[in-house]
């Protein structure tokens, strides 16, 4: 699987989508990372996230108020679940709230390729009640549904 190339303008030449870094990071099944928050880069980074190994879920948030999808709650499933023809890249905007957690029963390998190196004042957490972001049913986010949800697909 190509995981990054140059000749991708949507990805790679937009002024604000450098390179960066690359960072991978291996999860055990069922935990999330942020279990009760949000992650966010406030004001310059962009994140690329690809699972190179197992499967997640990213859920992404859009709470910036001049956005055109603001309110807006996404939810991708990532992974080998996927089969070969269906891996992508994920592409996590400047100040659009993430998280992910691992499902499946093996550990998540996610490699990402943010563009700009780690600056800890871009490191911001957002509790999911603070921030507001509400499933189709109204619920306010939290990764218990996704993890039920999961439950039942492999059961």
């Amino acid at each position: 699987m190509e995981t990054l190339r140059e000749d991708w303008p949507e990805i790679f030449h937009r002024p604000t989508l450098q390179f960066g870094q690359s960072y991978f990071s291996v999860t055990e099944p069922g935990f999330a990372r942020d279990e009760t928050d949000w992650h966010v880069h406030p004001t310059k980074q962009t994140d690329r996230f690809i699972v190179l190994s197992g499967n997640a879920v990213v859920a992404l948030y859009d709470w910036r108020k001049e956005s055109k999808t603001s309110g807006t709650l996404n939810i991708f499933v990532m992974g080998e679940g996927n089969g070969d023809d269906d891996q992508y890249l994920l592409l996590i905007p400047i100040n659009v709230l993430h998280a992910f957690c691992t499902v499946g029963d093996k550990p998540c390998g996610l490699l990402s390729f943010p563009d700009h190196l780690y600056d800890p004042k871009e490191e911001g957490r957002i509790p999911f009640v603070q921030a507001g972001a509400k499933f189709p049913n109204n619920e306010i986010f939290s990764w218990d549904p996704i993890r039920n949800q999961f439950k039942k697909d492999t059961a």
